[in-house]
């Protein structure tokens, strides 16, 4: 089955690829579409934010459409960055995002965290979306090389004491919260499936 993925954020696009290698999923995404814009983001929760990327797409191209929304959330800042990780430093990127978080945890000792990831599945009327949630906590410094974003900082309670950028691709999709939230993806397929037949 042919979707859109409503995103051109290359990092994602390798990871979401992984989890479907040798499926009948072929997941095209938005660089197939150059002259699509890019889709809104201006809901204030994780699954608001993937119902309309995905409307947005489905409403250019007609398609089925996923789209996801992800953040981090720390407990300590009352769930900050939380809807606004990617854009939570003035420099919006990856190392300014990692500084700010770390200048604002400085003599914290209770640094629980979590990824979150909402996928959300729209063609004509149907829209359903499915979350995953990945539990552990900040570190203290930046370590490991793969990955994005957080991923230097973040101690999954899974894989402790490794961060999610000292992990393998393999592991990592095993116990993230974008992984756990597209292995659902299936179900919402089986859904649009008795939809389509209605």
């Amino acid at each position: 089955m042919k979707l859109i993925f409503a995103t051109q954020n290359k990092n994602k696009v390798v990871e979401v690829a992984a989890i479907f290698e040798g499926t009948n999923i072929e997941l095209v995404t938005l660089a197939a579409y150059p002259e699509i814009p890019e889709p809104p983001e201006t809901q204030d929760t994780f699954a608001g934010n993937a119902l309309q990327k995905a409307r947005f797409v489905y409403g250019q191209t007609g398609l089925p459409c996923i789209a996801d929304d992800s953040g981090l959330e720390v407990d300590v800042l009352e769930g900050a960055p939380g809807v606004h990780s990617k854009r939570f430093s003035a420099a919006a990127t990856g190392p300014a995002n990692n500084a700010l978080l770390l200048q604002k945890l400085t003599g914290i000792n209770e640094r629980t965290s979590r990824f979150r990831c909402t996928i959300a599945l729209v063609y004509e009327t149907f829209a359903k979306t499915a979350e995953g949630r990945c539990e552990g906590s900040i570190g203290v410094a930046e370590r490991g090389h793969n990955g994005f974003g957080y991923d230097p900082l973040f101690l999954p309670d899974e894989s402790s004491p490794l961060t999610m950028a000292e992990l393998s691709m393999a592991d990592k999709n095993a116990i993230s919260h974008r992984g756990r939230a597209f292995r659902q993806l299936p179900g919402l397929l089986d859904d649009l499936s008795d939809y389509l037949e209605e």
